[in-house]
């Protein structure tokens, strides 16, 4: 599904008016017939009352609108305005007339006076609609916008926000100073890339897409920018399960993974590829570990290489992994390989040597910071997959700055590298050397648990070894890896979850997800 920034979406609009000549009017009266028609759904039957709260630019002039047409399906609602009627210009004044010539009740409300005047009325209300703030905010909202801010979140009311809630960056999800937290939100033409980046993701509650009437072929126009992944998605990047396919014909995935004390990460990396689908599955481990990964996994190969002092992989390890990557279709490396300089001569040589697409995680990660210069040099095709911590040392940088800029931390480090970035976290952001981004909607509080992330590698491993390109099999596998944990705290385990339960749980997931191929 096509996701917009605020730039975007005011040159769709703009489009629709000059090249298509809907106008603004008609595309206002659109916009707030959605928003009441998503009220009434939220009232279920109630009659109200319903306070809308406007601000005087075209979000507030939406509101009047729905305003408007609860009226005239016989719901109460009463309008606080933050502007004097005849401050409010363009569109968004026409229609504040037309309530008011229609008999419809505005409360002015510009002062701290006259906010904590009205407080009674807001309390008696049984829904909030929050039309004070739109997608052109870019600065942080201070002091009386501020107040009514907080006023609407501790109103403990049901809240529906138009178009985005009040104090949200509608391009990056960012809170700008204080934010509405909704219960839903009316959208408007096409969803915002704000609402499902977090924090953003946080304050939208549920969100629904109202149809403005803008001419489909604006819509549509160009390339998206942004995308959030959904199951349509994910079906286009599952391989079809032919009756006469083989092992082969799924791939064969190499997993360059583990150290002394750090063989789980690479018996979960490994095992989640096989259970991703890969149809083969070599794990290569230092040599110090090689009898118990041999005990420990069954389906998965395992092939011992050569280990330093430490018992971690060192720069004699990649003649045996140069041997392993012949015909191989994809590989994975770092998932608890240790940070040494040994280490990371190890990963280096690896991806110089590589021609079939690599996932790098974690450790594998961590070895690079300080060495990205090199990696648009790679010939693989490369996925990398931090987490914020690892993103900031990449980028020299705090994680508490990677989260505050998901979006452009991801970006920035897929830029600097030529590689398709899996910036882990809630609400995953997938970014392409391109510039594209996809927005993952699925997972659950249940994937802060360790190794988790390990079993990301192994899907998004998997499905590069079936022949999905980078970036779709970096989405899809986010997508993927967040609906078997929804699943599985939907059963009750999100607190206590282990990452080695999503194993069980990706086979009949993935079956579920390319159902929709059977005839």
């Amino acid at each position: 599904m096509r996701l917009v920034d605020a730039r975007t979406m005011k040159e769709m609009d703009r489009r629709a008016m000059e090249t298509y000549g809907v106008s603004g009017l008609q595309l206002m009266e659109n916009a707030g017939r959605g928003v009441a028609d998503v009220a009434v759904s939220m009232l279920d039957g109630g009659r109200g009352p319903v306070a809308v709260v406007a601000g005087k630019g075209n979000n507030g002039g939406d509101g009047f609108v729905a305003a408007r047409h609860l009226c005239n399906r016989g719901v109460s609602a009463v309008v606080f305005s933050l502007a004097s009627i005849d401050e409010i210009k363009g569109d968004a004044g026409r229609n504040a007339r037309s309530w008011v010539r229609m008999g419809g009740e505005v409360h002015l409300v510009r002062t701290t006076e006259e906010l904590k005047r009205h407080f009674s009325p807001l309390m008696m209300s049984t829904l909030i609609i929050d039309a004070v703030l739109g997608t052109g905010l870019s600065s942080p909202v201070e002091g009386f916008y501020g107040e009514v801010i907080d006023l609407i979140n501790g109103l403990d009311k049901p809240v529906l926000s138009v178009d985005v809630p009040s104090g949200l960056c509608a391009s990056t999800g960012r809170v700008l100073g204080r934010a509405v937290s909704a219960d839903v939100t009316a959208t408007m033409a096409l969803p915002k890339t704000g609402l499902y980046v977090y924090p953003g993701r946080a304050h939208a509650g549920r969100i629904e897409v109202v149809d403005i009437g803008a001419p489909r072929a604006v819509l549509e126009e160009g390339e998206a920018e942004f995308e959030l992944v959904d199951e349509d998605f994910v079906w286009k990047v599952l391989r079809p399960r032919g009756a006469d396919s083989h092992k082969g014909t799924y791939g064969h995935l190499l997993v360059a993974a583990g150290s002394p004390g750090k063989g789980g990460a690479a018996y979960m990396s490994a095992a989640a590829a096989m259970r991703a689908g890969a149809g083969l599955v070599t794990l290569a481990v230092p040599e110090s570990i090689a009898q118990a990964m041999e005990a420990k996994t069954t389906e998965v190969m395992t092939c011992a290489l050569a280990a330093g002092a430490d018992g971690a992989f060192c720069k004699a390890s990649a003649d045996g992994a140069r041997a392993l990557l012949e015909g191989k279709s994809a590989l994975a490396v770092g998932p608890g390989i240790g940070a040494s300089d040994a280490t990371a001569s190890f990963v280096s040589a690896l991806l110089r040597e590589a021609r079939c697409p690599v996932v790098v995680d974690a450790d594998g990660l961590n070895v690079l910071a300080g060495r990205l210069d090199g990696l648009k040099e790679v010939e693989a095709r490369l996925v990398l997959t931090p987490h914020p911590g690892e993103a900031a040392r990449l980028l020299g940088t705090t994680a508490a700055g990677v989260q505050d800029h998901r979006l452009a931390s991801a970006r920035r480090l897929a830029d600097l590298t030529g590689a398709v970035v899996v910036l882990k976290g809630a609400g995953t952001v997938v970014a392409a050397a391109s510039g594209k981004v996809y927005v993952n909607p699925t997972g659950s509080a249940a994937l802060a648990s360790a190794g988790t992330g390990d079993i990301l590698t192994g899907i998004i491993g998997a499905l590069l070894a079936q022949g999905a390109a980078p970036a779709a099999a970096a989405a899809a596998g986010a997508y993927i890896h967040g609906l078997a944990a929804q699943r599985l705290a939907s059963r009750g385990y999100e607190a206590g979850l282990v990452a080695t339960d999503l194993l069980e749980a990706l086979p009949p997931l993935l079956s579920e997800l390319s159902r929709s191929r059977d005839p």
